[in-house]
């Protein structure tokens, strides 16, 4: 390590664990035992994990988030009884940073890990459920292939080639059947669950609020309903930060939260400007008070977030009057 050493915390029985994911190996840190390995990323190697641990007063496991790769772990530890946090790597990377452990390995990696479950204790992360887990991959997947037609489309606007137009449109015909078959996958999931049906129903009551944003908010905001505005406002994305320090006042601004969320939030919200009487008169006040278009769509979307996760919270349609 580089850097001050850490003082241990007062003996309390508890072991925290840490572990860094990749595709074929989990590396694990056991602190403050001091212990480190590896196991396979697979199965049999996460039933060692399990087994190893069995009879250990674990406080908190900590998971790096990749993707899928860090699924089984978090799975199987759930079901062992263990205590599971998934962890964003950028924010345990500030820890490391901030320690001064500037050298990065797989073995630094799970230390860090395990010390971030120590000190910053995250919230335990549930595993989401079979059919949840697949909604959340189509839906990726959905929104990749939209990139990847919105790239095939400025390389057709681009090219004169006959030749190259003719495999460019083969391309984008393929995608959009892919398109249309993850589409489909998607409403079947949906419907044929009675919980997201309903939250669907909800979803799409919200002038704004289309297919997309209602297949996005179920799959990748599962904290709807069950939060405080200004949580939600967070996850999203869309909460005004304090940017300020001695006299300076700085512009308040958004930072972090759900990449994809915020993006059919900003749709829904050009789109509620020009059907929703009450949202576009919240936006020309806030013009007309001075506010940047930009900064007025943004308020915009906190408050379609804050209003979606009202009506799921308290399970009913939007209507144009208050109940």
């Amino acid at each position: 390590m580089q850097g001050k050493e850490l003082s241990e915390l007062e003996p309390t029985g508890e072991v925290y664990i840490g572990i860094d994911v990749s595709k074929d190996g989990l590396d694990v840190h056991v602190h403050p035992a001091g212990l480190s390995f590896r196991v396979a990323n697979d199965r049999a190697g996460v039933g060692a994990l399990v087994r190893r641990l069995a009879g250990t007063p674990v406080g908190l496991v900590v998971v790096e988030a990749t993707g899928k790769w860090h699924r089984r772990a978090h799975r199987q530890l759930h079901e062992a009884g263990h205590r599971v946090a998934v962890v964003n790597p950028y924010r345990s990377r500030k820890l490391a940073d901030a320690l001064g452990l500037l050298a990065k390995t797989d073995t630094i990696d799970a230390r860090v890990l395990a010390l971030f479950a120590m000190h910053v204790a995250p919230r335990i992360t549930p595993p989401p459920s079979a059919d949840m887990a697949a909604l959340g991959e189509l839906v990726a997947a959905r929104r990749q292939a939209c990139r990847e037609m919105t790239a095939l489309k400025n390389r057709l606007g681009d090219t004169g080639q006959r030749l190259l137009k003719r495999q460019l449109r083969a391309r984008l015909a393929m995608i959009e059947r892919h398109r249309k078959a993850l589409e489909t996958e998607i409403g079947n999931i949906i419907a044929v669950d009675p919980a997201m049906a309903r939250r669907a129903g909800i979803l799409a009551s919200i002038p704004g609020i289309g297919p997309v944003g209602v297949m996005t908010l179920i799959a990748e905001l599962g904290e709807l309903g069950r939060c405080s505005r200004t949580q939600i406002a967070a996850l999203c994305g869309v909460a005004p930060m304090n940017w300020d320090s001695g006299h300076l006042r700085g512009r308040r601004i958004i930072k972090g939260g759900r990449a994809g969320v915020r993006a059919v939030l900003y749709m829904a919200a050009v789109a509620a400007i020009r059907c929703n009487q009450d949202i576009k008169a919240f936006y020309t006040r806030l013009v007309a008070r001075g506010k940047k278009p930009k900064l007025a769509i943004t308020a915009v979307m906190r408050k379609i977030a804050i209003l979606a996760n009202t009506l799921v919270s308290e399970d009913r349609h939007w209507s144009p009057t208050p109940p």
